[in-house]
């Protein structure tokens, strides 16, 4: 695999590896003159806004984060500034599983999509992208308050427990989101691809922890307002980056509530404004709602309530015994003892046994590759634990290596075996691995046979936590890909070649302060062979403006966006913004 560019930044250095394989490089020579326009727009249109409804720290945040109105962030920048308040970035391709969007979280790392909205989406994109991500997240990571409560949402989603029907929803999304932002898309392809979007939150019959993290990880991180109920200020990011919503969220006909464990019940529509958003007093609170979900998540409570989500579930999960051990696998098998509590644990394929998620010596799921079943609980007649017999208690009980063993729990599970080894963690005993095992339930039916092979026996009173993954992700999943050469440059037809020229021609001349005469040449070239365009007429016109020259070509440049403004409804507001950030020029971030 071709070694992480990390930037010489900490967090991104120490990224495991089964985060890395989701990290693409970001190409910077692949943005458009037309894409650093678009870039610029939003920029000075959400400085022009949200330096007076964006929560204090979003302005200096900016700086903070390594961001410039000008141009497209560079991740090198964008790391040598995150790198001071301990946090990194990297690009993606676009969506990337909710699982480990969490874990980059956890680790301190931004994902950023690699690609920026087209033209046509400027105002929003369902479909992650550069100024979603970084503009909307990096600037109020700034707030040492807020990016604690983001690094600790991460550590907690992380292992949260999904759904397969979860994953088909995400696909789904994935695949609208990116239908949505293709040149050239067919709208039967988007109405196909929204029903599928539809049939597949239908489909959920109850939301799992992952779906109901997901609703308040969306009404805090993404569309989160905090201050008042009368005068909120916005830090989501979905708001901060979407030059439309960031101004319709503050109208009073969206409702505003209080923020609380009541999110949960509010689904949200990636593709559409919302309904109503969740205002929080302060960010102590979120962490306190964020603490309240997670009392009653399987990786805090585990017991059988946790077992079975994971045997719904249908994906690897992890269970861990009161004794620190830790079991990675797909578990399909749960028997309960008189008291409800998991007695007999069973999972299929391959398994990995781990500790403090550090895969054990010669448990991996190369060994395990059949599947791993173990009994949980007590020993019958003994007050202490089996997890904490001391060499005393172990010889009394008659559990000696090298010596045949007969166990009989609580549950009434018994199993009789030659012990060939104990697996200790300091006073811990974790293992018992015994040859020539038989084990059966209560019932008398046969959980393990002799003619299986050995048997390692996990030892522990009770499941004390499940969560998603396995405990040991870069040993258990091996998901590294070899290294995929990146995509060329998109290749354009000659019209789009000469259109991206206009833009890069109007830019050289703003950042140069000279050559001022050849606007007219530029605005001669968009009336004859783009008269769609809006974007460069405005830059134009901003210089025009600025320097107070060629009346004439002002005047008439200004009336044919008038002219456009009034007879193209879906460029109103942009042309209208456009002229107010003409008046009122932001040059940059002060």
């Amino acid at each position: 695999m071709q070694p992480l560019n990390d930037f010489n930044n900490l967090q991104v250095a120490a990224l495991p590896s089964y985060l890395k394989q989701y990290v693409v490089e970001q190409q910077y020579e692949h943005y458009t003159p037309v894409d650093q326009a678009v870039w610029r727009y939003i920029m000075r249109q959400n400085y022009a806004h949200l330096k007076d409804t964006a929560y204090y720290p979003y302005i200096p945040g900016l700086k903070a984060a390594g961001l410039t109105i000008e141009r497209i962030p560079d991740l090198q920048e964008m790391n040598d500034a995150l790198g001071r308040i301990g946090w990194g970035a990297v690009t993606v391709d676009g969506f990337i599983p909710p699982a480990a969007f969490m874990d980059f979280q956890a680790h301190r790392v931004l994902v950023i999509a690699a690609d920026i909205r087209q033209l046509e989406h400027i105002q929003y994109t369902p479909a992650p992208d550069i100024i979603h991500e970084s503009a909307g997240h990096a600037p109020i990571i700034a707030d040492k308050a807020y990016h604690e409560y983001l690094s600790y949402f991460g550590s907690i989603g992380a292992k949260a427990m999904y759904s397969a029907e979860d994953f088909r929803l995400y696909e789904a999304i994935r695949e609208l989101s990116v239908l949505k932002e293709t040149p050239g898309a067919s709208g039967d392809d988007i109405k196909a691809a929204e029903e599928r979007v539809t049939q597949c939150q239908a489909a959920i019959a109850e939301p799992s922890e992952m779906a109901l993290l997901s609703r308040l990880h969306w009404w805090t991180v993404e569309y989160g307002l905090i201050g008042t109920l009368e005068n909120p200020k916005i830090f989501g990011a979905g708001l901060l980056s979407s030059i439309g919503e960031s101004a319709s969220c503050m109208d009073a006909g969206i409702p505003k509530l209080w923020y609380s464990i009541d999110a949960i019940n509010y689904p949200f529509d990636i593709t559409k404004e919302q309904p109503q958003l969740f205002v929080t007093p302060s960010f102590a609170r979120l962490t306190e709602v964020l603490e309240e979900f997670a009392s009653g998540m399987a990786f805090r409570r585990g017991g059988k309530e946790g077992v079975l989500k994971a045997i719904t579930s249908g994906n690897v999960c992890t269970v861990v015994f009161s004794s620190g051990l830790q079991v990675s696998g797909l578990f399909e098998n749960l028997i309960c003892d008189s008291n409800d509590e998991p007695a007999f644990i069973k999972a299929k394929g391959p398994c990995a046994l781990s500790l403090e998620g550090s895969q054990l010596p010669g448990h991996g799921k190369d060994y395990h590759k059949a599947g791993y079943s173990s009994p949980v609980g007590r020993l019958k007649n003994y007050s202490e634990p089996l997890e904490d017999f001391n060499d005393r208690d172990l010889e009394i009980a008659g559990i000696r290596e090298d010596h045949v063993v007969e166990l009989a729990f609580e549950s009434g599970i018994t199993l009789s075996g030659k012990l060939a080894s104990i697996t200790r963690n300091y006073s811990k005993i974790l293992l018992l691995t015994f040859s020539f095992c038989e084990m059966h339930a209560a019932d008398g039916s046969l959980l393990y046979s002799q003619d299986w092979g050995p048997f390692d026996m996990a030892v522990g009173e009770k499941i004390v936590s499940v969560f998603n993954g396995a405990a040991d992700k870069d040993a258990y999943e091996n998901t590294v890909k070899p290294a995929v050469p990146p995509p060329p440059l998109p290749v354009y037809d000659e019209k789009t070649l000469a259109y991206h020229h206009l833009f890069a021609t109007v830019r050289r001349i703003r950042e140069a302060e000279n050559g001022y005469y050849q606007l007219a040449e530029v605005w001669y070239s968009l009336k004859k062979d783009f008269p769609e365009d809006w974007l460069c007429s405005l830059e134009i016109l901003e210089l025009l403006e600025k320097r107070n020259l060629f009346f004439n070509l002002t005047s008439e440049i200004r009336a044919a966006l008038i002219h456009k403004e009034y007879t193209e409804p879906q460029l109103s507001k942009l042309i209208r913004d456009g002229f107010n950030l003409v008046s009122h020029p932001v040059h940059e971030l002060v």
